[in-house]
């Protein structure tokens, strides 16, 4: 009897040890797990920092303290280089899996120049789209503001008139008073003969000068 109880005390002993072994296991499988993504995180910033490599395409993968490297990049000097950066305190061991194609390089170029030919045509056509002056001078709204304002200066029949010019893509608003109708009709004639004006809107008033 006292052989059994023995036994069964012994079982017991075993059951909660391989218990307690493995509740203390599974924090240290989370720990590592986290140490992985924080070096992962380290070196993608690494590498993403470099002037060379952040336009090349090259995925990290820390797992059990190994850094995996994979990727495209131009020259032998840029996958050491990759190399060098993944290699930081934590990290047992870099696995450069990196291929070397100088394709790349000519890739990530031909990508810039396309951009920078996309932008500079989308210039030409806003330029295009706004038109030239006779005199070669680029038509914005400003500048027919400008204008037609220049035009009331020195005009007779809008002699004691107050005109406000506002233009919008090409319209022009003019709001305020003139002394007679024959000044609204001058001011909106003389508005509609400035290039690049495509419409004159008439929010005038025939009356004294607003102090």
């Amino acid at each position: 009897m006292k052989a059994f109880l023995g036994s069964v005390v012994c079982a017991v002993v075993m059951t909660g040890f391989n218990t307690a072994s493995v509740g203390a296991t599974a924090p240290q499988a989370g720990t590592a797990a986290a140490s992985d993504n924080l070096l992962n995180s380290r070196i993608e910033e690494r590498i993403h920092k470099d002037p060379s490599l952040r336009k090349r395409k090259i995925d990290v993968a820390v797992e059990g303290g190994v850094a995996t490297l994979t990727g495209t990049v131009a020259t032998d000097g840029e996958r050491a280089k990759a190399k060098q950066l993944a290699t930081i305190k934590g990290v047992a061991r870099v696995d450069n899996r990196i291929v070397v194609d100088q394709a790349a390089a000519t890739t990530g170029t031909a990508a810039t120049a396309k951009e920078k030919t996309k932008e500079g045509a989308e210039k030409v056509v806003d330029k295009t789209k706004e038109g030239l002056s006779k005199t070669g001078e680029v038509i914005t709204d400003a500048w027919i503001t400008t204008r037609v304002k220049s035009k009331f200066v020195g005009e007779d029949l809008l002699k004691g008139s107050d005109i406000n010019v506002d233009t919008n893509d090409h319209i022009v608003t003019l709001k305020g008073t003139v002394m007679a109708a024959a000044a609204r009709a001058r001011a909106i004639e003389q508005a509609k003969e400035v290039e690049g004006v495509h419409k004159v809107v008439d929010h005038l008033t025939i009356g004294p000068k607003k102090p």
